[in-house]
């Protein structure tokens, strides 16, 4: 008998590239063969609906044969009959194992299921991403998670499977509606709580503005910049997360099951700020964060036209939530809590009493903060 042993290396490039579909910009050609080559190309029926004209145009000048289908958004279409109808037209559609990459347009949804498929079919095919919402610019196209929702859970079945390229064009988020630039900017928050005081900074400076350019600005191009490069350095070292205590959970583990239960009208980056501002709450009843600080994170959603709907929140709902999260961190809870802004320790022993106490803070500050209003 033997032990087989294969280390396999891991490289992808995360690229700024305005705008994508000017005939002469390479970017979206850069991987893979050029000369009579085809695209396999899934883009958001939103982005579409804008594009589509750039689009066809672009793959014509270079006189690249593309097949383009639409994919329409929303947390609702990333299921297993969605990855089977994207794998059925890919079949129809012959591509070069190797060099010819299939290319996702989209959300973080599109890129997820798109992701999925790239890593599935023929056991693995070449893909690049287009985040063309916030969401999927600083957090869901980033990284080498794919997946889609089964049986009720978010992303119960996906691979690991890096993309090739990541390319970013910050021209997209002027299409988007003002809460869905809010969506992002949540996971921006995240990371600037749990790791990154100077993003924070950035934040509390320059953060209502970058939302009113829609991130078109000066000081919107530096917050992206910075959180990218933020993520990147907690995802790079644990791209398969062989160590579940991650400090880019935070803001993930009563979000879950707010999510599960909520999907219809409760966006992602909505309810991981429920979960930030409810352990935010927790770590300063644990005293690890100060007043001072906890004060500045709650001025901080003020300032940045954050809603929170605490209506949604329902304490044995977030309690289950951590126990199906505890389950998927291999049996110990791991969740991330602010130790002073931009610092983190991981809790294993958070109970139902303390979520209970936080969602009633939070109930309290809302109520006081719309009085005042």
């Amino acid at each position: 008998m033997r032990h087989v042993t294969y280390q396999q290396r891991i490289e992808y490039d995360v690229v700024n590239a305005q705008d994508l579909f000017h005939p002469d910009n390479p970017a979206l050609l850069s991987v893979g063969r050029i000369e009579n080559a085809r695209r396999f190309v899934v883009v958001d029926s939103n982005v579409e609906r804008h594009f589509s004209a750039e689009m066809q145009h672009y793959f014509s000048h270079h006189k690249v044969d593309a097949k383009i289908i639409s994919f329409a958004a929303g947390e609702e279409n990333k299921t297993l009959e969605n990855f089977v109808s994207i794998t059925r037209e890919l079949d129809s559609f012959p591509i070069h194992r190797r060099d010819e990459p299939i290319i996702a347009i989209g959300g973080g949804v599109l890129t997820d299921v798109v992701g999925f498929v790239a890593g599935s079919y023929r056991r693995g095919i070449p893909h690049i991403k287009v985040p063309t919402t916030l969401m999927g610019y600083v957090d869901a196209a980033i990284g080498i998670k794919t997946g889609i929702n089964f049986n009720n859970h978010k992303n119960r079945i996906g691979v690991f499977t890096p993309p090739q390229k990541v390319l970013l064009d910050r021209s997209f988020l002027k299409t988007l509606p003002k809460r869905h630039i809010r969506n992002g900017v949540c996971e921006i928050i995240k990371l600037a709580i749990i790791k990154d005081a100077e993003l924070f900074c950035l934040l509390e400076e320059y953060g209502a503005q970058s939302i009113d350019a829609q991130f078109q600005n000066e000081a919107g191009g530096r917050i992206l910049d910075r959180a990218i490069s933020s993520i990147l350095a907690e995802l790079e070292p644990n791209l398969f997360e062989e160590d579940l205590a991650r400090k880019v959970d935070f803001g993930h583990t009563f979000s879950y099951g707010l999510e599960t239960r909520h999907e219809a009208h409760l966006l992602h980056g909505e309810a991981v700020l429920l979960d930030i501002v409810l352990s935010t709450l927790i770590a300063k009843a644990r005293k690890l964060l100060s007043e001072q600080d906890t004060s500045r994170v709650f001025q901080l959603m003020v300032r940045l036209g954050m809603m929170l709907d605490t209506t949604v929140l329902d304490p044995r709902l977030l309690w289950q939530s951590l126990e199906e999260r505890t389950y998927h961190r291999n049996g110990l809870q791991r969740v991330p809590m602010p130790c002073g802004i931009g610092g983190c320790v991981f809790l294993n022993d958070v109970n139902a009493d303390e979520i209970e106490s936080a969602v009633r803070l939070l109930e309290d500050w809302i109520t006081i903060k719309n009085e005042i209003i």
